[in-house]
């Protein structure tokens, strides 16, 4: 149940290229953003589709993966947990963002 608590699947399309650098000796780093949808009909009852985006970070050989293999539109799978960060600029003010650590990646479609 342990991995239960802090668990993330997500299905969805890239909505950028995956940005991909190396961090320390020959560890890589992949960010890259991820469009899920959801569907419902209103009142009136018109279909309305509603995107929710989602910040991805890839690390070592699962950034190697969507370095290789993934783009922008690419529809894929993951699995990770929820991180929060937060930074503050060189101007002083603080950043806050929620971000999803992908532990699995499964490819779903072709290859924008």
């Amino acid at each position: 149940m342990n991995l239960l608590r802090n668990s993330v699947r997500l299905m969805g399309h890239l909505g950028t290229d995956p940005e991909v650098k190396e961090v320390g000796e020959g560890k890589k780093l992949a960010r890259f953003s991820l469009a899920t949808n959801s569907n419902y009909r209103r009142h009136d009852g018109e279909q309305v589709t509603e995107t929710q985006w989602h910040n991805l970070v890839a690390w070592g050989k699962t950034a190697d993966v969507v370095e290789k293999y993934l783009g922008k539109g690419q529809e894929v799978s993951i699995e990770g947990k929820l991180t929060n960060r937060n930074w503050e600029d060189q101007e002083g003010k603080k950043h806050y963002i929620t971000e999803v650590v992908v532990n699995e990646l499964l490819m779903v479609g072709k290859k924008s």
